[in-house]
This record gives C-alpha cells, structure tokens and sequence, in this order.
C-alpha cells in the first residue's frame, strides 16, 4: 500500500509519551469496528516511512470509532492509540487520527464521488495548506491553525493525522453553541486561513481557482435530496405553527429554484475579493484546547477540508455563524463578528503585500449581502442537521435519500427545540430581507 511523501518539518510530529518498554508486552491489540484495511502491518509500515526508521515495531494498537452515529457524514474517523519501539530501543506511545471513505457504502461513495471530497482534501494537506503555513511564517506568524498531517495515502483515500486529543483539544459541544471567545478565536484562525489563501493564489498563477466543487456547484445536484429535502421538512414543520403559514407558503416555493439559488452563491461574482473557502465550518470541525484550571478556551484548529472551494469569504462565515453559535450570537452579533474577522484579514493581507485590491469594511459588508441566501439556507437546512438528537436513522443514506426512512430523519431534525426557535425567531427576519422570495 502506498503512503506518499510525508508533510511538515520536526514540529509536524506527533507528540508522543515515553513508557518503560517492560510495558510493551503486557496488552493485546485491539481493532474495534476499522476499515478493513487499517491493520496493524499498514500502521506499523505507515510510522516506519513518517519517523524513518525501518526497525520501528508496534508492539501494542488499540483502534475504535471516534466518532459516534450522526456525527459525522463525511468519511469514517478512527481514533488510534499505538505502541511502538524504536530503533534505539526506546518505547513510545502516539496518539493518531485516521480519516477514510466510507467502506462498503458504495450509495455514499457514488453520490459523493462528482464532489471529488477524497482526493480533494489529501491534495489540501498535501499541497496547499503547507504553502499556507509558509507564508505566514513569512510575516513571523507561527500561530497553528490546521492539524499536522502524518500520512497521504491514495490508494485507500485516507489521512493519518497527530489525535489533537492527546494535546488537550477537544471537540466543543455541537448541542450548545460557541461562545463569543471561541467563536473569536475560530475566525481568527479562519481569517488568516482566508488571507494567506487569496495571496498563495495571486503569487502561483491563479492555482486555486480550479476548487470549484462546492456543497453546490455546477457540476452535479447529487446533494439535492439532502438540501432540497431538509428544506421540504422544515416547511412541513412551519406549516404546523399558527400564524407561520405565509412562510411555509414562500418556502414551498422555493424548491424548484433551491439548488439554483446555492449554485449562484458559489459562482464567482466580479469585483468580489475571493478566497479558498473551508467550505464545511462548523462546530464539529473545530477542535479547542481549555485551560483545566479555568476553562477558558486557549486556542482553536480548524480541521476536514473535503468541501474546501474557491468564491468568497462569505461561504465560510455564513455557514460558521448560521450553524455554530449560541442563539444570542447567532440572532444578533453577525455583523459585529463579521467586522471582526475583516480586521485580522485585511491586516493579514498587508502584512503579506497582496497586490489585488482589497475591499473596505462597508465594501466587504456589501459583497457579504450579495451571498446572503446561504445566511438563510444553512440556518433552515443545515443547522437542524447538525444539533440532531435523535440517531435511529442519523446516516449518510437517510440525509442523501428520499424514501420513508429518509424522510423520518429529515423530520426529526425539526423536531430539536434549538432548530425550531431558529426558525421560528429567524424566519421573520429572512422574510423581511427578501431571501424567502423565489424573485430574488
């Protein structure tokens, strides 16, 4: 199996804990529900090429889903604890991430193959966010903002990362919202993310604008059942409540021109300052490091850049701020945050003496407003998804398909206390902008 060139220089390594190698004999392996693939000679063989020792030898891996049901719809994450020896003689133990496909579904590899997210996502780590981490170096800015990867393996579309966990960071609760502070924090990261992006791309003769394969795009409707479904169910629920049936009429309208009204906020629009989008930011692809004393957030790493496109900053701060935040924050503090996240990126981009112009805050604000049906979109068709609480049927293939059991999860998403007060506080809103109008 082959495992391409390894990324990232001494501090890309995975920090590892030292244990007395007397230790090594006393577990048995575990492998608890991984790819079938991910055995202990492909791990063992996988740690040789990154610390480039051939007498390296796993001597005890424990493997198990980090992830629970309906958390993630995008690939397979499996945690991995390993054991191991060195040449020296010295034992280590190292903490990993493993990111795959979806083995044996081949429902979700079929539809999600027009997305390209695979191959995608391990040329990001691979070939791009390195270039985006030099040129921050270049400013002296060594502040990390994505996971360290270890391994690019393209022969089973997967990617071996250091487990952030073992550093501290955890996942922040996708139930609760992100507070002010983290909220901050993230698109502090995001806005140098976007702005070390737009001068990578001036600098290489336009070499990400070929990212073109958004949630929405002009190359296949494949996700329309999810979007265009979500958006069905959440008029069925609105229609439900008294005095909400004008709204549950514009939505209804919307469905035939839903997919086109997201392709049109993916378009590049001229003028627009463009960037390459995460794509899927939200609170599950954000990993925090607390302070155990206070628990205060100390910093944030962005992670999954499947969906990664190039098109405006919009993309990234209209899904982040509809799907992620406190209510509070999410109903009121958007173009505070906004201008927030415009400051670090438009002193980023000076410091790195980006040639195009660059738009004022007001001018910024303006671009923003053109994109922002997808404000409205992820608010009444992603956020309920991902503040989901009921798991029976929570998979890939109950989000993508239309039959009975499809339509039951799509039903239940509304059913969550926190994705009925968006949409019964947030719609009135919408409504008053024009973004529920199929004129618009």
């Amino acid at each position: 199996m082959s495992v391409s060139d390894l990324i990232g220089a001494l501090d890309a390594i995975p920090k590892l804990t030292t244990v007395p190698s007397s230790s090594a004999s006393a577990q048995e392996s575990v492998f608890l529900d991984a790819p079938e693939w991910l055995t202990e000679a492909y791990l063992q063989d996988a740690l040789r090429k990154y610390y480039n020792d051939r007498r390296l030898k796993i001597t005890w891996v424990k493997v198990n889903p980090a992830l629970g049901k309906g958390e993630n719809y995008g690939g397979v994450l499996t945690r991995v604890k390993a054991q191991f020896t060195r040449s020296d003689g010295s034992a280590q133990l190292g903490h990993y991430i493993v990111k795959s496909t979806f083995e044996g579904n081949d429902f979700a590899q079929k539809t999600m193959e027009p997305y390209d997210i695979f191959n995608r996502e391990m040329e990001i780590y691979e070939q791009v966010l390195p270039k985006l981490k030099a040129l921050l170096r270049e400013i002296g800015d060594t502040e990390q903002i994505f996971a360290e990867t270890m391994a690019v393996d393209i022969e089973n579309s997967s990617l071996i990362f250091e487990d952030l966990n073992a550093r501290g960071f955890t996942m922040p609760d996708r139930l609760k919202g992100l507070d002010m502070k983290i909220t901050r924090l993230v698109l502090r990261k995001l806005a140098k993310m976007h702005a070390t992006s737009a001068v990578m791309n001036e600098r290489e003769n336009h070499a990400l604008e070929g990212y073109d394969r958004g949630f929405f795009n002009r190359y296949t409707d494949n996700y329309a059942p999810a979007f265009v479904g979500m958006l069905q169910a959440a008029t069925r629920r609105v229609a439900q409540w008294p005095g909400y049936e004008k709204y549950a009429a514009k939505m209804e309208a919307l469905v035939p021109i839903y997919m086109e009204l997201g392709k049109r906020i993916f378009d590049i629009s001229p003028g627009h300052i463009n960037v390459l989008a995460h794509g899927d930011l939200w609170t599950n692809n954000v990993l925090v490091n607390y302070d155990k004393e206070t628990g205060e957030p100390l910093d944030a790493i962005i992670i999954d850049f499947q969906y990664t496109v190039w098109g405006s900053p919009a993309l990234d701060l209209f899904y982040f701020l509809n799907t992620s935040l406190e209510f509070d924050l999410h109903k009121s503090h958007q173009e505070e945050l906004i201008a927030y996240y415009f400051g670090v990126f438009s002193e980023t981009l000076k410091k790195l003496q980006y040639q195009t112009a660059v738009p004022s805050l007001h001018q910024f604000h303006q671009q923003m407003l053109e994109k922002k049906f997808y404000a409205a979109h992820t608010s009444i068709s992603v956020l309920p998804i991902q503040r989901n609480v009921e798991t029976d049927n929570a998979d890939f293939n109950a989000l993508m398909e239309t039959n009975q059991r499809a339509l039951n999860f799509k039903d239940a998403c509304y059913r969550n206390p926190i994705s009925e007060r968006v949409l019964r506080e947030l719609l009135p809103d919408f409504e008053a902008e024009g973004l529920l109008d199929a004129d618009q």
